[in-house]
């Protein structure tokens, strides 16, 4: 029995070694793994017969896409949320949500904090990655970072504490209002911390009976669920910083500045669009009075950013304005955030850096401060490698479902963005397109950047310079 024992142990302490080797040295791989690792214990629970209404095994197509788009918190589906999924299913989709929302690495980094009480280097470092996709290459980190590694052990518990206190307040100040609908009070509390979450998180299913209907114009539910959203989209690090310096606004680091100058900026303009395109489309905001007009635009501009719900059918807007939707999701919201997207913060960057070429400045400056080239080069890295993504599972959609290309490229862009708007087109889709745009949501969520670093097989140090040589750009 003690050599038994003796060998368990050994056993236990070889896998204990090498999880917290990979976890050390390929800290972005070790974080996919996560993911895949969560959603195939997801799939596999939400393939027990007992977890769909008819009682039957629901096929694989629908069980995969459902369980990703929970843990990347994206919001599509390829069935009837509410009526497909029982009580317990759905409880093991918020489950996924929640962990999807908070990020893998963070709530495991909390867990680990609640249980030791006291976080190690690793622990940190695994921490600040999740925080900042930056961490994940070694080499100097950009001086502008919103949470520094002595911080993260405060940020974990700003991450814990707020997302339960936001959910919880949403969910206390929507209940009364879908009392009002008759719904009975154990089922009104359960379906109130279902809206919170699914708008804290930014994903946008729709998991109570009643549905959606009896909200689309009640400004008190939609204002709540914009309060959601934005909260989940501006990122942990920002709340964070802002809750420290609450009073000395000055103190905010460039990050937390150019996310939500940038964040308020794209939601004003999106409101404007929408306006000006939708506003006399009978199918959409036509009927409605002009100040209803107005605020509708603010609610699927807000939503267009991650948050996916919708109070009209996407598929009867006008071409234009899906376009400024593709535009609006694939920038989506704020690093480190419930939300997807290149991030609001690489959009500023580049177009810092544009503006500084056209004034002939050798280096980008932001709120009186200099942000340094790599980031520069790291924000490329992230358009250049969603948009390719984006335009190669676009391309393959487009021969399997045989739709046109604005409806495509509006649910690709929606299942990059993990944002969960749709045409129509995902429930559509053969089991071989739920494949490619269930890879897709995976791509948008895991991060263009930790695939770039994962794929690589280490950094490496070049000892020497060669000549330059400027090829001919633009």
């Amino acid at each position: 029995m003690r050599v038994r024992s003796r060998h368990q142990r050994s056993v236990l302490a070889r896998i204990r070694d090498f999880l917290d080797y990979f976890a050390h040295t390929t800290p972005a791989r070790f974080a996919i793994a996560v993911f895949l690792g969560l959603i195939v214990v997801e799939t596999t629970l939400l393939l027990v017969p007992g977890m769909t209404t008819s009682g039957e095994m629901p096929p694989l197509h629908d069980a995969l896409f459902t369980a990703v788009s929970a843990i990347c918190v994206t919001g599509l589906t390829t069935v009837d949320m509410a009526a497909y999924w029982t009580p317990l299913g759905h409880a093991v989709i918020a489950l996924g949500v929640q962990i999807g929302g908070i990020g893998v690495l963070t709530l495991a980094s909390i867990m680990g904090l609640v249980v030791s009480r006291r976080l190690g280097l690793r622990a940190k470092l695994m921490a600040a990655s999740d925080s900042n996709p930056l961490r994940i290459h070694h080499g100097p980190v950009a001086e502008s970072q919103a949470v520094k590694l002595g911080e993260i052990g405060t940020l974990l518990l700003t991450v814990a504490i707020s997302a339960l206190v936001i959910e919880a307040t949403l969910a206390l100040l929507l209940l009364p209002r879908i009392l009002v609908e008759g719904v009975p009070f154990p089922t009104a509390l359960l379906d109130s911390f279902y809206w919170s979450l699914m708008a804290f998180t930014n994903t946008g299913f729709i998991l109570s009976d009643t549905g959606f209907d009896p909200y689309l114009h009640d400004y008190w539910f939609l204002s709540l669920l914009i309060v959601g959203v934005f909260l989940g989209s501006i990122g942990f690090p920002v709340i964070y910083a802002v809750l420290r310096n609450r009073r000395k606004p000055r103190r905010w680091s460039v990050h937390v500045k150019l996310t939500l100058v940038t964040t308020l900026l794209l939601i004003g303009i999106g409101m404007l669009a929408y306006m000006l395109l939708e506003w006399e489309n009978p199918a959409t905001f036509g009927p409605l009075p002009p100040g209803e007009r107005a605020f509708q635009s603010l609610f699927f501009s807000v939503m267009t950013r991650s948050g996916g719900f919708s109070t009209i059918d996407v598929h009867e807007m006008n071409n234009a304005s899906l376009l400024v939707g593709d535009m609006l999701m694939f920038i989506g919201g704020g690093s480190a955030s419930t939300a997807g997207g290149i991030k609001v913060t690489t959009l500023a960057v580049l177009f810092l850096a544009a503006f500084a070429e056209a004034r002939g400045n050798e280096s980008m400056e932001a709120f009186e401060r200099r942000i340094p080239g790599d980031v520069l080069r790291l924000a490329v890295s992230v358009v250049l490698w969603g948009a390719t993504t984006v335009a190669l599972s676009t391309v393959v959609l487009l021969q399997i479902s045989g739709s046109t290309l604005d409806y495509v490229l509006f649910d690709v862009i929606s299942a990059f963005a993990t944002s969960g708007l749709t045409t129509g087109l995902t429930a559509d889709l053969p089991p071989s397109g739920v494949y490619v745009l269930a890879a897709t949501m995976f791509m948008g969520r895991v991060g263009t950047v930790t695939l770039a670093a994962a794929l690589a097989a280490s950094t490496r140090r070049q000892l020497f310079t060669r000549s330059e040589e400027r090829p001919i750009v633009g």
